[in-house]
């Protein structure tokens, strides 16, 4: 059963976000681009064990994605964890194409690729550090103590995986993604007893999920980029071509002349990604370019944000959920089919000057 799902991680909407919020001449732009298109390949690496996990029994093992739990003064973090009552197993995983080199002597992971090596830190290290950071963890919760195994997947069918000859035990710890079905029966039947009680297995698992913390990595401070590089205005889905324009309950675009009701959800979502989680009226009209505070005040009670202060000082949170843009698209819809017949020659001019 999966407790916890796999999501985007914020990392890859925060530069896809400013990727669409920067000038295509801007300096940074390239190591933006090549820093998303690692992650991407990460998070593909990733999402394709995820076809391997479904073929495990749901009643006997439960799947925690993309954890993040405090230890100490900072983080730990686990790309999978598969919790049963006899084990646990931590999944490390790599999505990596060409050659995978397991260097023991240096402690490093080269990665060949097009004839270019690339030198990566050790993943073998990092799973024996999460080991360590999980017993320490469940000790401190008051946790029973349960056997924790690790093991590194690639997730990619195609790589050619290497070490030095006398480092003989790599294979028991380094697996390709179609292996792991056979890794998990192995450590399953190698436990006779089981070392926790469903009971306790739940309690694990909610205290994991309860300690999740998501990330928020400061990416515009990493790269030295202000809020004033940013380009504003709500942008066009199909063409990409910015500002759009507000007009009778509809973003218009000027280039290929597209309209939509609900293209400015996905500026909101680039304002909370990329400046901060709460927005006021006037900062909205700044970000989207528009004049009408009126205007601003409906679009962002049509997402029913939640809001702190009163009056001028009202700030609207920035959370989102499915169904909140379910009905925000719902609402602004049923507008839009309610002002449509009222827009003949008399009343056109004087609903323009309130949109």
């Amino acid at each position: 059963m999966i407790e916890k799902e796999r999501i985007i991680p914020r990392i890859i909407l925060i530069l896809q976000a400013l990727l669409r919020r920067l000038p295509l001449n801007h300096p940074k732009l390239h190591m933006i681009s090549e820093e998303l298109g690692k992650r991407m390949a990460g998070f593909k690496g990733e999402t394709a064990l995820d076809y391997t996990l479904s073929f495990l029994d749901s009643k006997k093992y439960y799947i925690l994605h993309d954890l993040r739990i405090p230890h100490k003064d900072s983080f730990f973090q686990i790309d999978t964890l598969l919790i049963s009552t006899k084990f646990i197993l931590n999944i490390e995983v790599k999505y990596l194409a060409g050659t995978a080199y397991f260097d023991p002597i240096f402690n490093q992971l080269i990665q060949t690729k097009d004839g270019i090596e690339s030198a990566l830190p050790d993943p073998t290290i990092q799973i024996k550090r999460q080991e360590s950071q999980l017993l320490k963890w469940l000790k401190k919760n008051g946790l029973p103590a349960i056997p924790i195994y690790s093991c590194i997947v690639m997730s990619n069918d195609r790589t050619i995986i290497k070490t030095a000859p006398a480092n003989k035990n790599l294979n028991k710890i380094v697996i390709h993604r179609h292996s792991l079905l056979d890794k998990v029966k192995y450590i399953e039947d190698s436990i006779r007893q089981e070392n926790v009680t469903p009971k306790d297995a739940k309690k694990l698992i909610r205290t994991l999920k309860r300690q999740h913390k998501e990330p928020n990595p400061p990416v515009l401070e990493r790269y030295n980029i202000t809020e004033g590089e940013l380009l504003k205005g709500v942008i066009c889905e199909v063409c990409n071509h910015r500002p759009l324009v507000r007009k009778h309950g509809k973003w218009l675009c000027m280039k290929c002349n597209s309209e939509n009701i609900n293209a400015h959800i996905q500026a909101f979502k680039d304002y909370e990604l990329l400046i901060g989680p709460t927005i006021s009226n006037a900062e909205l009209r700044k970000f989207l370019k528009i004049n009408s505070s009126h205007v601003a005040k409906r679009l962002l009670q049509s997402l029913n944000f939640p809001t702190t202060g009163t009056k001028k000082g009202t700030q609207y949170i920035l959370s989102f959920n499915e169904d909140q843009s379910k009905k925000a698209k719902q609402k602004t819809r049923q507008q839009s089919d309610g002002l449509s017949f009222l827009l003949n020659p008399l009343l056109g001019p004087l609903l323009y000057i309130f949109h």
